[in-house]
């Protein structure tokens, strides 16, 4: 063990329930994956590929779900031909297999008891075909990812749900996802031209290929018979097909479509509408070909307000007969949770508890139909009978991006935002169906009169234009009682969703495992026994998704349900959603933010000192706290705001001794010294060869523990000149501060030009106005290197010697303070604000404190004129630019500088992290592999970003030399010939 490794134990939890949850994983599963299994699948697949440790069981047993089902192992297999042998395996072992991409599935459908395979991890990437007209999707690609690349081309995809930034592309098609707007016209069903599958007798099929169905017909005799077969019964029996077109009028993903069977006529177009709504349990969609839509830009918007739940509803059809493209409801409950939300009026609090709202968009090609759309719209609110019971209400129409934004951020938020308000310790369920429009009221009048009966005061919200609402529950699900009342509600609202409304008791967010037990009462016994024999065809060895779908167990969804121990308070209000994972720099390497807080319940659940608890924490401080980048975009995913990150900080504070505090501590209170010292160690490093240098600090981490000793990259570059420019307070429109890592090192490798601090004093100087860098800034800094590390105290120490020297310098606030590195930037304005005296909280109001991205795109950049641009450059955006939100005024420099630009698709954190790239370089190379990928497809002239460290990760990660946007606009207005 090297040096300095510290106790696991020090992260085991000082408080948990007196007993031990009945749903932990028990003493048994602390193995992990049993044998043969375990050594069969890594011979398979090999060990980047098969996941076998306890702690990575536990992390893939829990999704967005009510329910958590333990698998035995988990497998990331890559191609098509990995997929197949999986279920090869699984056949001749009679074992069985569940797919999961983005686990933000609602019903369990992504949750397996033995082999789960991971589909996302492998599988993203969007092709654009026919200019945009049709787009090639990768499984693990998700909604939000596939609709930036089409909206290049003016094109989005069909189906939009609430969950588009986490949820992907496969699990959309598989559960027949809709959303907003999608409806039944621009559902998967509709708008999926072709796909691969490799179904579960290892056959791949491409549905668009023209031999397509000889090549099935050759693989597959029996299952094209059946097929077919199954297409002349259904077809035969004239009530049976007018009650399958009837229950598809509404949105309905409960059970399989039956209707594949009367749209396509060979049995490839039967398969291509089975696979879509089929839950994983037909087979694996490798690839999809979807028809893409029209991106109309013309939005049109309003958020309206009534008094009650069936007033609102009664209001539903007159917006649809006006033409709007979605009309979406919420209720009292769910509005007043949303003030969680960032951006959401904090007196939607004071809302009263019967008040609802709609939110109702229209959308055109061009500002003349949006024109007639707005002349619709506003005849029909003079017969609404709307309130304005708070003064942020305002029931009107508005073109404003920003409040459009700001309405949808909240309607998104739903799930989120009224499962963070629950009660501590206690489960959510998230109930779905639809009802045709026009009894819309009549149903919300029902709903809230059962929810009354059975002592839920549920939150409820939907898609009105379509009759298809969403209603959440929260309930102890340890406790018995708790899901009695749960079982009980649950059989009352399916029988009067079906035998009331005729309705749909999943409309979008399928079947799953806790609507399969109701799927005979929605379809009666004819269709379920299709159902059945359709699985058996398709699957005739049962390997895929078991109980998923079908299942003959009356309490099936009672099975599994998750209980939710309480934990520390920034991540207990987290409900599982997986919103937090495609931003996380760690989700391809070790764990993401969900399985963070995941692995920590499971260890609330364990009775101290279990062998399940040693297994966990064990893995912990290397899988969850020192991978974890520290960036806490987790918190801007998180429509509530779950800063996992800042959970990560307090534990590496948790594991510090007293020792590693003190000499922290005494870093910060001589930092002129640690910082000339690291500049000279800089120096004298730049005159070593990289490779001996990687070499001595790789050996010196085998004995030093890694999360110490930083490992040597060949991108670091050499020390910053040792003299600061020369400027004068006299005049100055600013304060500079330049952070102390452009002291510490110089800019990118070949760069000729001026420094990086010469370069923000000359072109501010060009703009008229002229900045000053006081003589004493050497040996401050914004605290971020203790903040991130969580040294408390010499967080504190720094945080408030910053301060007091910003406060001085401007003169009492006077002046900006403009900080040249964004991370610095968020530190010296946000990040230092806990850790200050009370007098120095006073002192920190009075400063404005700039980051120089902002000061330049919105100061200096109207003053200047461009006399050279690049051909082209491509950008990346830091974590920090996120949280300060000043990724526009980059793209704004870029833009100036260049004749093209692109921002990546897969542009995000690159994990570098101050140092922790070096500390642990793969965190860095695992995080911009994908960004990587897009920015070497093709040369640049500029790569640039503005944040030293972040650039230095981005040269290692792509081989390009990156650099602050501020040189290129100094070299782009640089007089003479540049």
């Amino acid at each position: 063990m090297p040096l300095l490794e510290p106790d696991p134990g020090a992260l085991r939890p000082d408080v948990r329930p007196q007993d031990a949850s009945s749903d932990r994983v028990t003493d048994a599963g602390a193995g992990g994956t049993p044998e043969p299994l375990r050594s069969d699948l890594l011979a398979l697949l090999g060990p980047e590929k098969v996941l076998t440790h306890i702690s990575d069981l536990v992390r893939y047993a829990s999704d967005a779900s009510p329910y958590r089902f333990l698998p035995r192992v988990v497998v990331l297999p890559g191609t098509t031909a990995e997929v197949a042998a999986v279920l090869a395996y699984a056949r001749e072992h009679g074992r069985q297999v569940v797919f999961r991409a983005a686990g933000t599935s609602l019903n369990g459908q992504a949750q397996g008891e033995d082999i789960l395979v991971d589909v996302r991890r492998h599988w993203v990437g969007v092709e654009v075909l026919d200019e945009g007209r049709r787009a090639r999707i990768a499984p693990g690609t998700t909604i939000l990812r596939a609709n930036t690349t089409l909206a290049r081309h003016g094109r989005v995809l069909g189906p939009d749900p609430a969950s588009a930034v986490a949820c992907t592309v496969g699990g959309v098609v598989a559960n027949n996802a809709s959303g907003m707007t999608a409806g039944t016209t621009r559902n998967s069903y509709r708008t999926v031209a072709s796909l691969t599958v490799v179904l579960p007798t290892g056959t791949v099929v491409d549905t668009a290929a023209p031999d397509a169905d000889e090549r099935l017909a050759a693989a597959e005799p029996e299952l094209c018979a059946g097929l077919l077969a199954l297409k002349r019964e259904i077809e035969d029996d004239a009530a049976l097909t007018a009650r399958i077109r009837a229950k598809y009028t509404l949105k309905n993903t409960n059970g399989y479509r039956l209707d594949a069977f009367l749209d396509g006529t060979t049995p490839v177009e039967i398969l291509r509408g089975l696979m879509v709504g089929s839950e994983g349990t037909f087979g694996f969609l490798s690839e999809i070909v979807f028809d893409t839509l029209p991106l109309d830009r013309e939005v049109l918007t309003g958020l309206f307000f009534f008094p009650s739940l069936p007033a609102a509803a009664a209001a539903v059809p007159l917006f649809n007969e006006a033409g709007a493209l979605a009309v979406e409801l919420m209720d009292g409950n769910t509005l007043r949770a949303s003030v969680q939300v960032e951006g959401v009026p904090a007196d939607w609090a004071h809302l009263p508890g019967t008040t609802t709202a709609l939110l109702v968009e229209f959308r055109a090609p061009d500002e003349e139909r949006l024109a007639a759309f707005e002349a619709a719209a506003e005849a029909v609110l003079p017969r609404l009978t709307l309130v304005a019971p708070v003064a942020s209400v305002t029931n009107t129409f508005t073109r404003d991006p920003g409040t459009i934004a700001s309405y949808w951020k909240a309607r998104k938020a739903f799930v989120t935002a009224v499962g963070g308000s629950r009660p501590s310790g206690t489960t959510l369920i998230t109930e779905d169906f639809a009802v045709p429009p026009d009894r819309l009221a009549e149903a919300c009048e029902a709903l809230l009169a059962l929810q009354t009966r059975h002592g839920f005061d549920a939150a409820v919200a939907g898609h009105a234009a379509h009759g298809n609402l969403h209603f959440l529950l929260a309930f102890d699900a340890g406790l018995p009682s708790d899901v009695a009342r749960y079982a009980a509600f649950m059989d009352a609202f399916c029988r009067m969703t079906v035998e009331r409304f005729d309705g749909s008791l999943k409309a979008e967010h399928a079947t799953g495992r806790n609507i399969a037990p109701f799927l005979e009462l929605e379809w009666g016994p004819r269709a379920t026994g299709l159902m059945w024999r359709t699985k058996q065809l398709i699957d005739p060895a049962g390997v895929l998704a078991p109980r998923i779908v079908l299942d003959r167990d009356p309490e099936a969804h009672l099975r599994g349900l998750k209980s939710i121990p309480t934990v520390e308070p920034v991540a207990d209000p987290c409900i599982e959603c997986g919103f937090c994972e495609p931003t996380c720099p760690s989700n391809d390497l070790t764990t993401t933010p969900r399985q963070r807080i995941v692995l920590r319940r499971e260890m609330m659940h364990q009775p101290s000192g279990s062998p399940v608890e040693a297994k966990l924490l064990e893995a912990y401080g290397h899988d969850a706290v020192d991978t974890c980048a520290g960036d806490s975009t987790c918190k801007l995913a998180c429509p509530v705001g779950i800063d996992t990150g800042a959970m990560m900080k307090a534990f590496r504070h948790q594991r510090h001794s007293a020792r590693e505090e003190r000499v922290a501590t005494l870093t910060a209170e001589h930092f002129r010294v640690v910082e000339a010292a690291a500049r000279l160690v800089v120096a004298a490093a730049a005159k070593i060869d990289d490779r001996l240098l990687s070499a001595l600090t790789r050996g010196l981490r085998k004995v030093v523990r890694p999360d110490l000793m930083p490992e040597w990259l060949p991108a670091v570059p050499g020390p910053a000149k040792h003299r600061l420019p020369h400027t004068s307070r006299l005049d100055a429109r600013a304060v500079y501060y330049p952070a102390c890592v452009n002291r510490i090192f110089g800019g990118p490798e070949g760069h000729t030009g001026p420094s990086l601090a010469e370069a923000v004093v000359a072109v501010s100087a060009r703009a008229g106005k002229p900045v000053w860098i006081p003589r004493d800034v050497r040996g401050t800094c914004c605290a971020t290197i203790w903040h991130s590390k969580g040294y408390e105290q010499a967080d504190a120490v720094m945080a408030n010697r910053i301060v007091e020297a910003a406060w001085g310098w401007t003169g009492g606030g006077q002046l900006p303070l403009v900080v040249d590195a964004s991370s610095c930037t968020l530190g010296i304005a946000h990040e230092v604000v806990p850790y200050l005296t009370p007098a120095n909280r006073e002192l920190h109001r009075e400063l404005t404190v700039v980051d120089s991205l902002v000061w330049a795109a919105e100061e200096l950049l109207p003053e200047l004129e461009i006399l050279r641009t690049a051909g082209s450059a491509v950008v990346h955006p830091t974590c920090s630019m996120e949280h300060l939100r000043d990724v526009p005024q980059l793209m704004a420099l870029a833009e100036a500088c260049a004749e093209e630009v692109l921002l990546p698709d897969s542009a995000r954190c690159c994990g570098f992290a101050g140092d922790r790239g070096l500390l642990h370089r793969e965190l860095t190379e695992s995080a911009t592999a994908r960004e990587a990928a897009e920015v070497t497809a093709r040369e640049w002239d500029a790569y640039l970003s503005a944040n030293r460290m972040c650039e230095i990760g981005m040269d290692h990660a792509t081989g390009r030399t990156y650099r602050s946007a501020l040189l290129e606009l100094e070299r782009a207005t640089r007089p003479g010939d540049g």
